[in-house]
């Protein structure tokens, strides 16, 4: 399965967007206030859709918590606009046939009681599929009866947040590890130098040592860490199955430099596995790293989000890195990179 295209009015900082997405991986770059992440919670949303018990517009508003759960306040704020809508396409592997889903809304819709189209014929064209959704922010050491809490509103997280502790606990593909996905968790496992292990009594999950026979705390590892211990559980669990897709909002936070290059040959093998990927950045090194390490059988799009005066935000897209006109990331490093030698000229 592969989400093929996105359609926005009025939805939040968008007037007119049209997006067509590739098969492999789609990379959001442009500067805070572009809605990178925006984009990538809709598509989830849609995503979690597929599901006959989830609503398309109550998983919008359980993933974007806009005040009182109305989804009205997701209407762009601008004199005269008072609606949104929202049409997102997919196809099946193997399957000329697309299908869509789509939402409007008005300013006045109460809570989640939004219009929704082509909901059914879409739950039963991809019921199957598994999404992920990686937040910005690591969560697995905040796990102990978070989601408990959320539902009390004792704490208040997005479901981006809830629904990877779930992701990360539940084991989709029971019995011995495949001949394939070993080597990805041989590799994992060198990063970590242990695996990941959860304690259903406890509510928490540890990190096992390889050398010796002991735990250490999620929260006493360094959070770039956590992050690849998360993709190896994923990888473990069965989540990033072919047909899944895989969203990651800002996968380089936290996360050492010469690790990076290692992030991005797993996130290009899963591709070649089947996983479609969503990621969003603002780092150079990782998006420069796609366009050097992409493979001949790589499938990759970069999608450049950028602040017009009079259009709203609009997209630029290209599957190099480097043939990206508006590119912040590239112009900040070269920046960046031109005062660095006048400094040492006046030195």
């Amino acid at each position: 399965m592969g989400i093929q295209k996105i359609q926005l009015t009025n939805f939040t900082v968008f007037e007119e967007l049209e997006i067509e997405f590739c098969q492999g991986i789609n990379i959001f770059i442009g500067e805070n206030g572009t809605g990178k992440t925006h984009l990538m919670k809709l598509l989830y949303a849609a995503c979690k859709a597929m599901h006959p018990k989830v609503s398309f517009s109550q998983k919008i508003v359980q993933t974007f918590r806009p005040d009182d759960f109305r989804i009205g306040r997701l209407v762009k704020r601008k004199p005269g606009v008072s609606s949104a809508t929202v049409n997102i396409d997919a196809q099946k592997e193997n399957d000329d046939i697309t299908k869509s889903i789509a939402i409007g809304f008005s300013t006045k819709t109460q809570k989640w009681e939004a219009t929704v189209t082509g909901e059914e014929s879409w739950e039963q064209a991809f019921l199957a599929v598994e999404s992920t959704f990686i937040p910005a922010k690591e969560i697995l050491s905040n796990a102990y009866n978070l989601p408990s809490a959320n539902e009390k509103n004792n704490v208040d997280f997005d479901d981006t947040y809830i629904d990877i502790i779930h992701s990360a606990k539940v084991n989709i593909s029971r019995g011995p590890d495949t001949k394939s996905k070993q080597p990805l968790l041989n590799r994992l496992e060198n990063m970590l130098d242990g695996k990941v292990y959860f304690d259903p009594a406890k509510d928490q999950f540890y990190i096992t040592g390889r050398a010796e026979k002991s735990k250490l705390e999620f929260n006493l590892v360094a959070e770039g860490i956590r992050k690849i211990a998360l993709l190896w559980q994923l990888v473990k669990n069965g989540t990033l199955e072919k047909g899944s897709i895989l969203f990651w909002d800002e996968p380089e936070t936290n996360i050492n430099p010469r690790n990076i290059p290692f992030i991005v040959d797993m996130l290009l093998e899963l591709q070649e596995r089947g996983v479609q990927i969503f990621i969003s950045t603002h780092d150079y090194t990782l998006s420069k790293c796609f366009d050097i390490k992409a493979r001949e059988n790589s499938v990759l799009t970069f999608h450049s989000l950028y602040k017009t005066t009079d259009q709203g935000v609009r997209c630029e897209s290209s599957e190099k890195f480097k043939n990206i006109e508006k590119n912040d990331i590239r112009d900040a490093f070269i920046q960046l990179y031109h005062d660095e030698i006048e400094k040492e000229l006046e030195s």
